[in-house]
């Protein structure tokens, strides 16, 4: 293994890492609302190149009216648009959800497949989508490695990688397996609200003396 792909962090650190997050927010979960497997699907379809609370304000108005693969169906194309259409690329958007809820009523009779080569045979749903689901909606393991995951892994030296499958496959070697469950979630509000992107809080930061960014900010 390269040095790429090893954590630059001892296990002891990445313990104290994990141990700090979870005292902050022992119950971490995702910013996009939904009450079924389904709705986190299309949530998170949804949710590419968009903000959780741009996906939720849209969500809001479509699931009492549309919230099952068949409700959607019967709402149609257009239909569906007129509920997203504040969302970007809602057009290829709305195609995509589409052809997912016919997969899902005529393959699967209106479930949400708990299988990642199902999943990401949906339109519109990648690896990271199948992780967010497995995890969030079927307990599963998995490290969904989004820009803010990918962000805060390379900063720390948790898991450095070139690309996101380095960083995802590094952290599920180098996650505790008692935090792997809630592990995407801690990094993911850790990057969206403390590492980000322009000037990370460092200050406020309670791994601080953990990471390894050279360019910590200072106020």
């Amino acid at each position: 293994m390269s040095k790429t792909q090893r954590s630059r962090l001892t296990r002891a650190q990445i313990e104290d890492l994990f141990s700090r997050l979870a005292e902050l927010n022992p119950h971490p979960k995702t910013e996009l609302e939904y009450q079924t497997p389904f709705e986190l699907l299309i949530a998170v379809i949804l949710s590419a190149q968009a903000t959780d609370v741009g996906v939720n304000k849209a969500t809001r108005r479509l699931y009492p009216v549309a919230n099952t693969p068949k409700a959607i169906l019967e709402l149609g194309e257009a239909g569906l648009k007129s509920y997203i259409s504040t969302i970007g690329l809602f057009n290829a958007k709305a195609k995509n959800v589409i052809a997912t809820c016919r997969i899902l009523v005529e393959q699967y009779g209106g479930d949400v497949p708990r299988d990642r080569v199902a999943l990401e045979a949906l339109p519109g749903v990648g690896r990271k989508t199948a992780n967010v689901v497995l995890n969030t909606a079927f307990g599963e393991p998995t490290m969904a490695v989004d820009t803010h995951i990918f962000r805060v892994a390379n900063r720390t030296g948790l898991a450095p990688g070139k690309d996101v499958r380095a960083v995802e496959d590094l952290l599920v070697k180098a996650v505790p397996a008692h935090y792997l469950q809630d592990a995407h979630h801690w990094l993911i509000l850790h990057g969206r609200y403390v590492c980000k992107a322009r000037k990370p809080d460092c200050p406020q930061c309670v791994i601080r003396d953990i990471c390894r960014f050279k360019d910590k900010t200072v106020c």
